[in-house]
């Protein structure tokens, strides 16, 4: 197991509920040990990357409307 340690920017996170549904997104992930955003738009994941991808974490957000913030 390779665990990988991340920090994403994205854009699309205004409020807490925001944050909420987030949580909701990513709850079935395979692969993914861990996930915490904040209102800044900053969100950590902890995943093995022999079972998913950062590409398949932003796939998963991008089906809830969040994007990788260009900044």
């Amino acid at each position: 197991m390779a665990t990988v340690t991340e920090t994403i920017r994205l854009s699309g996170i205004r409020c807490g509920q925001c944050v909420a549904r987030l949580r909701h997104l990513l709850r079935d992930h395979a692969g993914l040990e861990a996930a915490r955003a904040n209102l800044l738009g900053e969100l950590t994941v902890v995943y093995d990357d022999e079972i998913t991808s950062r590409e398949a974490l932003l796939a998963g957000l991008a089906r809830g409307g969040f994007r990788e913030s260009a900044r």
